[in-house]
């Protein structure tokens, strides 16, 4: 089968990987347009095409594909029989999702009606889901709301952060896409219930700020939605420091202010909470420094039982 695949994050690579070690032809990746990151913020290739070139797969990268009028053309030419969609990042027109006769297929990584929108997985953590999954289905014009095809249900694992669930959804993914191409020319897309639907927005890095009045719970479950991207954080002595890794402890202390710190040990550095609940910080990172143990990193800043995380 001759496959058009878009595609950018790594979330995107299982399913692009299984698609040619399968056997299918995939002509063309399109993905979204280098951008800057890291240190120096150098012009950095999305993962997905790092890969296309390493595996000689011609790859375009259009800044807005619904104004570009070239990529319609392109894709008239190449003719594909579907086009799969993982983590793209952009909207894309009609005309090019219906183009190929069984038009496009979405993996998307949420239990469809539920979740829908750009950050599915980070919200489940952020609402304390314990169960997500992946679902299939046949794109249009609105916001994740085309015929389901394929679902797979998975449990939240306990202290499972955002990138880690993520990445074992992009590989059940990949596995339940390869199934749903194999019977393509049999799928009949049930409609979604549109009553149930709710909705993950982009995350703004305004909301990964700690609020050390929320229970423990709640900022644990914090600190894995936004483990990698865009990263906890908080501020202390004027510094900002993202918490990495830490955990809900069982025990409370009530008789401390919320953001104070309780103890500072090798284990890590416990803070007060809201309703007397008590966070361990355990893996932190200075803004523009490496990351490292909470213990280490409050040597270095001569944190102290009373101080108080902002």
């Amino acid at each position: 089968m001759k496959v058009v695949f878009f595609g950018s994050p790594g979330a995107a690579l299982p399913s692009l990987e299984k698609i040619l070690d399968a056997g299918h032809s995939i002509p063309l990746v399109i993905s979204q347009p280098d951008r800057p990151a890291g240190r120096g913020k150098p012009l950095t290739p999305p993962p997905v095409k790092e890969f296309a070139l390493r595996r000689g797969i011609p790859i375009l990268q259009p800044a807005k594909i619904r104004r570009d009028e070239t990529i319609l053309d392109v894709l008239k030419q190449i003719n594909p029989d579907v086009q799969v969609v993982v983590a793209y990042g952009q909207i894309m027109p009609g005309p090019i999702i219906y183009l190929p006769r069984f038009h496009s297929l979405n993996v998307h990584f949420s239990l469809l009606p539920k979740y829908r929108g750009a950050s599915p997985v980070q919200w489940a953590l952020l609402n304390g889901e314990t169960k997500t999954g992946v679902t299939i289905f046949e794109l249009n014009e609105k916001m994740d709301e085309g015929g389901i095809v394929a679902r797979e249900e998975t449990e939240i694992l306990p202290g499972e952060t955002a990138f880690e669930l993520e990445e074992r959804l992009a590989g059940l993914g990949a596995d339940l896409l390869l199934q749903t191409l194999s019977r393509i020319e049999t799928i009949k897309p049930q409609p979604q219930d549109n009553s149930q639907a709710t909705y993950a927005p982009k995350i703004e890095k305004e909301q990964a700020l700690v609020d050390w009045t929320a229970d423990a719970s709640q900022i644990d479950r914090r600190v894995r939605a936004f483990s990698r991207r865009p990263g906890a954080y908080t501020f202390i002595q004027g510094q900002r420091i993202k918490i990495l890794m830490g955990r809900r402890l069982e025990r409370t202390d009530s008789a401390r202010r919320p953001g104070e710190i309780i103890s500072v040990a090798k284990d890590g550095v416990e803070v007060a909470c809201g309703r007397g609940s008590v966070y361990r910080a355990e893996r932190l990172q200075r803004e523009n420094k490496k990351e490292m143990d909470a213990y280490a990193l409050s040597l270095g800043m001569k944190l102290k039982p009373g101080d108080n995380f902002e």
